[in-house]
């Protein structure tokens, strides 16, 4: 990042949130100077991000920087915009893997050599992102419907099924 008398230029944008016994302070600053050097294909920003998150009881202190670069313009995306995106992919995340791990049951999967696990999580992964597009807003309870369908849930990724 630039700097100037050895400082960093001050934050664009931070946030503060405090849950999960933790305080954590978000700092993000954002340049367009770099996109002409970039060989990254659309690149129109880069950014970084600092984390200072604090365990509230224990007081002890980590800090992080991340570095991303995105194809969203300033117009489209403003630095409180990108803060709020970079946060926003850890919620899709847990989002999936709470689904992966409390209704597949997939700490307790058994396939464990070669490429069986990754191949089952992308199978599940694929479910899942199926029976949403479908409109699905519980997963759990689809997949009971699903399991009463037979044949006829291939209609969802449109094999029509003649019995």
């Amino acid at each position: 990042m630039p700097t100037w008398t050895g400082r960093l230029f001050p934050p664009e944008h931070t946030t503060v949130d405090k849950a999960h016994g933790r305080l954590e302070i978000r700092n993000i600053r954002t340049s367009t100077a770099l996109t002409g050097y970039l060989t990254f294909p659309y690149a129109a920003q880069v950014f970084s991000i600092q984390r200072n998150r604090t365990e509230i009881v224990s007081q002890k202190e980590r800090m992080e920087t991340v570095y991303g670069i995105t194809s969203l313009t300033p117009l489209k995306a403003d630095p409180g915009r990108l803060l709020c995106l970079a946060r926003g992919q850890w919620s899709i995340e847990n989002r999936l893997h709470y689904v992966r791990d409390v209704t597949y049951d997939e700490d307790r999967c058994r396939a464990r050599k070669g490429k069986g696990a990754q191949v089952m999580a992308s199978l599940r992964n694929l479910a899942i992102s199926l029976l949403r597009m479908a409109g699905a807003r519980y997963i759990a309870s689809a997949l009971r419907f699903c399991s009463r369908l037979g044949l006829h849930v291939l209609r969802l990724i449109g094999v029509q099924v003649r019995l």
